[in-house]
């Protein structure tokens, strides 16, 4: 397969492209390399003759024409999106250029290479918009997300993804372009931008910082490993139904404060440090808007399609810090540059 990843140089999307290389397909990475997108992910697949990059913006109609005329993919992996949830509560205007204009300008790209393609490559293309599972809301202490739970978002991210979702699907159904959605849970793994919570406790820990935790800790979140959620994509364009959405998860739901006490043990017995990690939690004001639960239902993924997590929590975070111990010359020029520092999310005037 000749495969398009955007946004490929983030953390699911370099995870894409390092697992898509190793399978023997030909990837393409585009991305527009914003603070979220690192070079040096790719690093491992940067020789490979299966590995090509392009710097180019998803909204930029020019530059995506032509990336489609040029590279012939099979199918597009659309990952190219603003992500974290407390950027958006302080800057949403991104998140709605990129994750909603972007995505429109986008599907009309590929929708325009799409129709002049031979009837044989028309049948075999696919389209893979990547989401997330917080356009479903916020679940109570029951219940799981499943592929027709209505949408509910309640931040700046979730809305501009839940819109992206339509569209995704609106031009499957009135354009017949093969679109396919897929839905995950909170991934987790190598390569993961320090600013988010697991590699932040993972840093901090090691430097003997402050492990902050919004509110009391108690917000669940279903935690999927990186590679896991890669394979499923995989899997998703290979054998998915045109016009379907499959939730990705992990079953490995967690509390906040559970995250971090794990993290705490794990790094005491692999880098010792004079006190106990646990110590250094301190619990700071929580976010604004702050679901209270997530939880994927991913039946429809493993019964119809045979995907399967190869990680669970105890499995993958350890496979993470130990990840994060060897490999300081992908993270430390992030943390030089200010990620994970100071704090994001709270609005202009508000104090931690």
């Amino acid at each position: 397969m000749r495969m398009i990843v955007t946004g490929g140089a983030g953390f699911i999307g370099s995870a894409l492209a390092r697992i898509g290389v190793a399978q023997g397909h030909d990837v393409l990475v585009v991305d527009k390399l914003t603070y979220a997108g690192n070079r040096s992910s790719l690093r491992d697949i940067e020789v490979s003759p299966s590995f090509s990059f392009k710097q180019a913006d998803i909204c930029d109609d020019e530059a995506m024409a032509a990336t489609l005329h040029e590279f012939q993919p099979d199918a597009v992996f659309h990952l190219a999106a603003e992500s974290h949830v407390d950027r958006s509560i302080i800057g949403a205007g991104a998140f709605i250029e990129t994750n909603i204009v972007g995505t429109f300008r986008l599907l009309q790209a590929v929708r325009g290479y799409w129709d002049q393609l031979p009837t044989e490559k028309r049948d075999a293309f696919r389209f893979l918009h990547v989401s997330t599972d917080e356009v479903y809301g916020s679940l109570g202490a029951e219940g799981l997300f499943r592929e027709d739970t209505p949408y509910d978002p309640r931040s700046p991210y979730s809305a501009s993804k839940a819109a992206s979702d339509h569209l995704a699907s609106a031009w499957h159904h009135t354009y017949g372009l093969p679109v396919l959605i897929s839905n995950c849970s909170n991934n987790y793994g190598p390569y993961h931008l320090p600013e988010k919570l697991i590699p932040l406790i993972i840093l901090n820990g090691l430097d003997g910082r402050n492990l902050p935790v919004y509110g009391d800790g108690s917000n669940i979140r279903d935690w999927l490993y990186v590679d896991d959620h890669a394979r499923a994509l995989l899997t998703i364009v290979e054998k998915g139904r045109l016009g379907e959405t499959y939730n990705v998860g992990g079953r490995n739901e967690r509390t906040n404060l559970d995250v971090v006490h794990r993290i705490c043990d794990l790094l005491d017995k692999h880098a010792p440090a004079a006190a106990a990690r646990r110590g250094l939690i301190t619990f700071v004001k929580d976010r604004p808007g702050h679901d209270q639960r997530y939880a994927i239902d991913a039946t429809k993924l493993e019964s119809e399609l045979g995907w399967r997590a190869q990680e669970n929590f105890e499995t993958g975070i350890e496979r993470t810090i130990r990840w994060y111990l060897d490999n300081d010359w992908w993270w430390q020029p992030l943390r030089a540059a200010g990620h994970g520092v100071a704090r994001l999310g709270l609005p202009a005037g508000t104090k931690g």
